[in-house]
């Protein structure tokens, strides 16, 4: 694979709002974080705004949501960070992943660590608004996150464990209104386990080709052509566990009809999606930002109907 080639999909801007804003010194560190490319902040934060809203019976409170916002930013940018340390050597052999800052030598792996304090610093700042059973279980979390990046190198399923690592915030959500964990948020957290079991399946098609050139696994590579029963499979069951999350929750009709619509959403992804077209692929993966909000909304809206 080559830059040149038209099916190559990169969600790295070139023109963003960085190169035309951002101090130069500052420029790759913002990149380090992926502050240009939104969606896995998008993707980390949506699990976190549905436990809120579940574990309220009205309206959500605007302050959890800000501050589960920032951290959702702090702590995606911390953990691209810890990947890029570990797949520094990876990422210089791919043709699309050579200009990140750590694989093309703008940033030093010393000063990616100070920067990854730096992120950790900010982060448990935010946890610590949060009552102190909230503040255990975003500790916990770190062990997910320092784990995630080896998972390429010795399973074919990293992306089960970016599920459990990226989805981690339906516990915390919950755990910061309610200082407990009860069954709704953790069939919540089972959901967004097969949600990301399929969004993150579409997304390593992307990279199939130069995986297998550096010899990283992924469930791209383990399904091959047969990947659309897969998602079928995983968004099916996403959908079921989301159902019974609504029932635990005793939520109100339009949860029902927030969850249909999400539902056709997931539907279009499996029927449209071309698993040899990485262009394809990336705009299906970034379509889960309106899966998410879709789900909200109806959360939302059965909350504050309550009827």
């Amino acid at each position: 694979m080559t830059e040149t080639s038209e099916h190559i999909a990169t969600d790295i801007p070139t023109e963003g709002w960085i190169e035309r804003f951002a101090p130069r010194a500052t420029r790759p560190y913002l990149r380090l974080a992926r502050l240009d490319r939104p969606i896995g902040t998008w993707l980390l934060l949506l699990p976190c705004w549905w436990s809120v809203a579940l574990a309220t019976p009205t309206w959500p409170d605007a302050k959890l949501f800000v501050l589960f916002a920032i951290g959702a930013v702090v702590m995606r940018g911390a953990g691209c960070t810890v990947n890029d340390i570990v797949d520094r050597n990876f990422d210089a052999r791919v043709a699309r992943t050579a200009t990140r800052p750590i694989a093309s030598g703008q940033v030093s792996v010393f000063q990616a660590f100070l920067f990854l304090g730096l992120l950790m610093v900010l982060g448990l700042s935010i946890l610590v608004q949060f009552n102190a059973f909230s503040v255990a279980v975003g500790a916990a979390s770190l062990i997910l996150i320092a784990l995630y990046p080896f998972m390429k190198r010795i399973t074919y399923w990293p992306q089960l464990f970016l599920g459990f690592t990226f989805n981690w915030g339906a516990l915390l959500g919950w755990a910061a209104i309610q200082g407990n964990l009860a069954a709704p948020a953790i069939v919540l957290y089972a959901a967004g386990i097969f949600w990301t079991l399929g969004y993150d399946t579409i997304y390593a098609h992307q990279d199939k080709d130069d995986d297998v050139l550096i010899g990283v696994k992924s469930t791209a590579l383990k399904f091959g052509a047969g990947t659309k029963p897969w998602l079928v499979g995983f968004y099916t069951i996403t959908i079921i566990l989301l159902a019974a999350t609504g029932l635990l929750a005793n939520l109100a009709w339009p949860y029902y009809s927030g969850l249909t619509l999400a539902a056709w959403q997931l539907a279009w992804q499996i029927r449209s999606v071309d698993i040899a077209d990485p262009k394809n692929c990336l705009r299906r993966f970034k379509s889960n930002r309106d899966f998410g909000l879709i789900l909200l909304a109806g959360i939302i809206a059965a909350q504050v109907i309550g009827f």
